[in-house]
């Protein structure tokens, strides 16, 4: 299982980077829209941040400019890179051509059918926008359990995303899926109970430990 962060913020992949549990950064064109940099800028400088995969979504819409923006992407984040490919059937063509090359992942999945579709296409993960889906198909978590159901035995995972909640992201996990990407405020909150800090201070009053 791998927790990462769902930003394009430079000043939030450096908090999740000192965090050290956070695996790495998922991004898409609406997140890279509120950086103060270019899309080129900001993906180096994410990389930079993290050891593990830094995920791009492809803006284009045909067979060859997807090819090229999915290459290019590669170029400036070198093999860190995850390719996010719209669920779309010229997306899982270009799944199918750049898997072997570069690591891909179908995202915006509605159904198990289309799962199963991002796995024969070689996609190494398949991305489910758990909170959306409950609000446009009315359980999103459901979701998560069909496409685990058709995954299982293969060689794609399930990486939850659109979490609104430490209970939904637990949810998620507990239905199939294997990964979760959060905003930073959510990875705080997965991080934090009240009644936890409440022992600690308890502990703190009441206990003894070793003089620094």
């Amino acid at each position: 299982m791998a927790i990462y962060l769902d930003s394009a913020i430079v000043s939030e992949a450096e908090i999740a980077s000192r965090m050290g549990w956070v695996k790495g950064i998922t991004t898409n064109p609406t997140l890279l829209a509120k950086s103060d940099n270019p899309p080129e800028t900001t993906l180096k400088k994410l990389t930079q941040l993290t050891c593990g995969p830094v995920f791009y979504q492809l803006m284009s819409s045909d067979f060859e400019g997807m090819l090229a923006e999915g290459r290019k992407a590669f170029e400036i984040i070198g093999k860190q890179t995850v390719l996010k490919i719209p669920a779309t059937p010229v997306g899982f063509a270009v799944v199918a051509s750049l898997s072997p090359e570069i690591t891909c992942s179908v995202t915006a999945i509605y159904s198990a059918a289309q799962a199963a579709v991002a796995r024969e296409a070689g996609a190494k993960m398949a991305i489910a926008y758990v909170n959306r889906a409950t609000r446009l198909l009315g359980d999103g978590i459901g979701l998560v359990r069909d496409m685990a159901s058709v995954l299982t035995g293969s060689n794609t995972e399930i990486l939850a995303a659109s979490i609104k909640s430490p209970q939904e992201a637990a949810a998620s996990l507990q239905a199939g899926a294997h990964h979760l990407t959060l905003p930073l405020s959510m990875l705080q909150d997965m991080a934090t109970h009240e009644f936890s800090d409440k022992t600690v201070e308890e502990f703190a009053k009441n206990g003894i430990g070793l003089k620094m």
